[in-house]
């Protein structure tokens, strides 16, 4: 198990402290609400709260399609309290406030590259670091693997959660152990690739089957999915290999959706291999926006042991036992 550093041992009262936040979100603003008692946490223990986070790959440029400004009502649902939305952190008088919310962070490009310069720039606005971002702690950017070098640190209560149930998934799984890995992206390939050695099967959905074609690697783990003429959903027969799978498993990981589950007309794949998954009795974890969008839509919340902030990070850490932004959190 990972030694993290916890929040309850920090000394954080009066302080102000700079928490990294998966603030990526569209319409859901569940990520916002999973970082509730690490927020409500700060605030009884009276420390000034400064909020970063992101939005898009703006790639350096200012856009007003991706700023932060329309995350300050869910925020200040979550806290209870007024949020300051500050455009530039450089010219800003923290004094007066108690929640701040900064611009997002990828609007200089210096975050991504984890310039030096831009992680002191941060870390002078505060006295502490939170990590409350397991969704990109797979990069390895400045408000997460440089703030930690340069401040003292903790893992967020959500971020703690998600490592200590992840790392039971590794270390002392039940089995056998079936992933259900969706999506349209040719790189989540990589990610298969890198835990099909951990896993007993591997059903393999949305445009994924498309991009192996004929060459299956792993024909033993790998089940690949028949596809729909037009693509965007997975056929009946494929449908029923899969529960016939997932009735056998003890452990489930799902990341991504089988078929494009916002159109009712594909939503057949999806709804069946998810509420096949969510009445078994294995132990179950979901990650991805995209997937926990679909179990939103329906209903099968509650069903899930475990819902993780990231897909991607979740097939990472499971592939790696780690990710660069905990590796900084436990070394530094």
């Amino acid at each position: 198990m990972i030694n993290l550093p916890k929040l309850a041992n920090a000394d954080i009262s009066g302080k102000k402290v700079l928490v990294r936040m998966d603030l990526d979100v569209d319409e859901d603003f569940s990520r916002i609400d999973f970082a509730k008692d690490t927020l409500k946490y700060l605030i009884q223990n009276n420390a000034k709260i400064i909020v970063l986070g992101h939005k898009g790959r703006p790639e350096g440029s200012i856009s007003s399609s991706l700023s932060l400004r329309y995350l300050l009502e869910p925020l200040e649902k979550t806290v209870e309290k007024k949020v300051i939305f500050v455009e530039n952190f450089k010219t800003y008088d923290f004094s007066q406030g108690e929640v701040f919310l900064l611009e997002n962070l990828r609007f200089d490009s210096r975050e991504e590259s984890n310039d030096t310069d831009f992680t002191h720039e941060l870390a002078s606005l505060g006295d502490f670091y939170v990590n409350e971002a397991f969704a990109v702690c797979h990069r390895e950017h400045a408000s997460i693997v440089g703030l930690p070098k340069v401040l003292p640190h903790a893992a967020g209560l959500r971020l703690g959660k998600e490592i200590e149930i992840l790392s039971a998934v590794l270390e002392n799984p039940k089995r056998p152990i079936v992933a259900v890995i969706s999506g349209v992206k040719e790189d989540k390939m990589d990610r298969i690739a890198s835990i099909v050695d951990k896993v007993d099967k591997v059903l393999v959905g949305g445009r994924l089957p498309l991009y192996y074609g004929d060459d299956n690697p792993n024909p033993d783990k790998l089940i690949l999915a028949r596809l729909l003429p037009d693509k965007e959903d997975i056929t009946i027969h494929s449908i029923e290999v899969f529960i016939k799978e997932i009735g056998r498993a003890k452990t489930i990981i799902v990341a991504g959706v089988p078929g494009k589950y916002e159109d009712e007309g594909h939503r057949q794949g999806t709804k069946a291999v998810f509420e096949a998954v969510a009445n078994s009795s294995a132990f179950k974890i979901l990650g991805g926006g995209d997937a926990e969008a679909a179990i939103t839509l329906l209903g099968l919340n509650d069903k899930f042991d475990w819902i993780s902030v990231g897909g991607g990070a979740m097939l990472e850490f499971l592939a790696k036992g780690t990710l660069p932004g905990i590796e900084v959190l436990v070394q530094v």
